[in-house]
């Protein structure tokens, strides 16, 4: 399994669109919008390196709104236990409604 990471820079006016459309692409697992330099952060699982090619230049290039985007690619795959807790750090869970 290959995973793939790809931060896109959005036209403004069509963020939210552009990562619904990035939602549907094939091999597209997870859709972020995200503070910073970039709007929008994809998450791509494929079964083979091969993929990587169809999905970004064929699938994502497709998509309306894109101005930039920029790839890296997984090495290690750590807990996804580990990785919740990342994403909860901050977040006082006695608060929660």
């Amino acid at each position: 399994m290959v995973t793939a990471i790809v931060m896109v820079q959005a036209e403004r006016h069509s963020i939210q669109s552009t990562a619904e459309a990035l939602a549907g692409v094939d091999g597209v697992r997870e859709v972020y919008s995200v503070t910073g330099e970039w709007d929008i952060v994809a998450v791509l699982k494929l079964a083979q390196y091969e993929d990587l090619d169809d999905v970004v230049t064929g699938g994502l290039r497709r998509v309306p709104g894109i101005v930039r985007t920029q790839t890296m690619l997984a090495f290690r795959t750590y807990s996804e236990e580990l990785l919740d807790q990342g994403f909860g750090v901050g977040l006082d869970e006695s608060h929660s409604s």
